[in-house]
């Protein structure tokens, strides 16, 4: 499902929004939902969304914090995105109960797909590939098994810009341009396919500057907003090792990643800065690829997926954090999967990412796994 409409303004839509899609808490979008709205998008008179305003603060928060705790799946939790959507006042309680993906394990709105994963658990989805389209959906599982729906939340399509090949990563199915309100990013290889830039269209930190490649700008002109940038921020790469000697062995893959930042909580005051991955702005973190071990009776590479992957795929992969030698005292941990992907369908993949990785992030990386690389395999 197309998810433009609830990232951008509604403003003189009267559709009620789709089950699969994701609300926004866009301050643009002047429609308020009321208890009383018998459809979700109606115009609510001003007088309505003054009596709404002026609730009382404990009662205000306890309505939310009881949708918030009973709605904890889609597509029933588009009622917490209904609440905040009622005035600004709403808004601003709704964004404080909820929790980021980090501390809760759910995606609520769009930000939340920039937002690092979970701690403790990971956040399950799956990619759908259209290969008539040179397209790729993104959803977030909603069960166990391989047979839901999911909920969508992005989708990317792959151009040829003479030898170069780009994923441009959007929030609408449907439009798929740098142009587009709904862009959240691209992905840029080199002529091989081998090395990737992934670039976001927001800046990963306070202070970052975007990229000065030609290859990176979003439009021809320098500027067309004061608000909205018109190049890109590099904010990763991927880089697939050669294999010339034709040895047999998987894909060897390492990322370079800026992660998003995690405020610290009480819990983790304990615990460095070198154990919480991303947790300080403009620190990269280094990931690979899980090394799998021979199985002689198969007669093939095998990783331990847990059931989340069922056919055999050379696009298949796990990265587990690395130490980089440039940070002294940094440490990796090779046993935790940060991002797991792999082949469950002729087109359909399992995605399950967790901290310090992104939804955003972990889809990029996952594109890079696609296409031919004659020169690593």
């Amino acid at each position: 499902m197309s998810l433009r409409r609830t990232f951008l303004s509604r403003k003189g839509s009267k559709k009620p929004p789709m089950e699969g899609e994701m609300e926004t808490l866009d301050p643009s979008d002047r429609r308020r939902i009321g208890a009383g709205d018998a459809v979700p998008g109606e115009e609510s008179d001003p007088g309505d969304q003054d009596r709404w305003s002026k609730m009382l603060p404990e009662l205000l928060g306890e309505i939310v914090q009881r949708v918030e705790s009973s709605e904890d799946r889609w597509p029933l939790r588009k009622d917490v995105v209904f609440c905040a959507c009622v005035c600004k006042r709403w808004r601003d309680v709704t964004k404080e109960i909820v929790k980021s993906p980090l501390h809760s394990g759910k995606i609520t709105f769009p930000s939340s797909l920039k937002q690092p994963g979970p701690r403790d658990l990971p956040l399950q989805c799956f990619i759908k590939r259209n290969k008539k389209t040179s397209t790729f959906y993104l959803f977030l599982g909603l069960t166990q098994t391989f047979a839901d729906k999911g909920k969508f939340l992005l989708a990317a399509r792959r151009f040829r810009h003479g030898a170069h090949t780009e994923y441009i990563i959007s929030l609408d199915a449907d439009d798929l341009s740098q142009g587009s309100n709904a862009y959240v990013g691209k992905l840029s290889s080199d002529f091989l396919g081998t090395k990737f830039t992934i670039y976001d269209c927001q800046p990963p930190y306070d202070g970052a500057k975007p990229s000065s490649s030609r290859s990176s700008r979003r439009f021809a002109s320098k500027q067309i907003s004061p608000q909205v940038s018109a190049g890109n921020f590099e904010i990763g790469q991927v880089s697939y090792k050669f294999n010339l000697l034709k040895s047999r062995g998987p894909r060897r893959m390492l990322c370079t990643l800026q992660c998003p930042s995690t405020k610290q909580t009480p819990d983790d005051k304990h615990k460095s800065n070198s154990e919480l991955p991303g947790s300080s702005d403009g620190v990269p973190i280094i990931l690979k690829n899980k090394t799998p071990r021979w199985h002689e009776h198969l007669q093939c590479w095998c990783l331990n997926f847990h059931g989340r992957v069922t056919v055999a795929s050379v696009k298949n992969f796990q990265l587990v954090a690395t130490v980089d030698p440039s940070q002294p005292g940094g440490k990796g941990d090779e046993e935790t999967v940060l991002l797991q992907f792999g082949k469950v369908g002729d087109d359909m993949f399992t995605m399950d990412y967790r901290q310090p990785l992104s939804a955003f992030q972990a889809f990029a990386i996952c594109l890079t796994s696609f296409g031919t690389k004659l020169a690593c395999e």
